[in-house]
């Protein structure tokens, strides 16, 4: 499943950040004029999630690994609870 941040939003204007949840694992991925950024994330590595939704305006994620923070933003407040619940539908998958 993929979810696209909106142009509207803080440092996705060009180029919206898109997470793509797939079975085992996460891509997130920030592109670039030049180049851009992927990251991988499997599930079982996701040690705690935060959602931070404002009154007005757009979501912010930030997803816990082992220390490190990755925070993803611009995405609406639909978005980031389906995001979230698919997320720990993954991680409650992985550890059976």
């Amino acid at each position: 499943m993929k979810f696209t941040a909106s142009r509207l939003s803080e440092g996705n204007k060009a180029f919206p950040t898109e997470i793509h949840l797939e079975e085992n694992n996460i891509e997130i991925k920030k592109p670039g004029v030049f180049s851009g950024d992927s990251k991988y994330l499997n599930y079982e590595d996701i040690t705690a999630i935060e959602v931070d939704s404002p009154m007005i305006g757009f979501s912010t994620l930030r997803l816990f690994l082992n220390g490190n923070k990755i925070e993803v933003n611009g995405f609406s407040k639909n978005d980031v609870k389906e995001i979230r619940n698919l997320i720990e539908e993954g991680r409650s998958r992985r550890r059976k």
